[in-house]
């Protein structure tokens, strides 16, 4: 007997600024989900230009559930402006990043 168990991807496409508003509408979205173990979470950051410290809360927040429920949350496409933030921060060091899509596939 064979048993497999394939990975449900749940994407996240934040658009425009994560400030205070905008990480309100991030956090409020990931917590229409309810967590499943297995689960892979991708916040996917192509189309965010602008994050300031107030939206790292709902990336923090969405880690922090995603890990005590057994899932994983990955961040893909940061743009320079995001990236520098999460840099200063040190959440780059916390957090797993990759470049695109087909950068996370190989994790699936």
């Amino acid at each position: 007997m064979t048993l497999t168990q394939e990975r449900q991807v749940i994407l996240f496409k934040p658009q425009g600024a994560i400030d205070l508003q905008g990480g309100m509408a991030l956090s409020q979205k990931m917590a229409e989900i309810k967590p499943q173990p297995h689960q892979l979470w991708v916040i996917d950051l192509a189309a965010v230009d602008f994050m300031d410290s107030s939206g790292l809360v709902p990336l923090v927040k969405g880690l922090k559930a995603a890990r005590q429920s057994g899932c994983r949350l990955v961040l893909c496409n940061v743009q320079t402006p995001v990236r520098l933030i999460l840099e200063l921060t040190q959440l780059d060091t916390v957090f797993e990043i990759f470049n695109s899509h087909e950068d996370i596939l190989s994790i699936v």
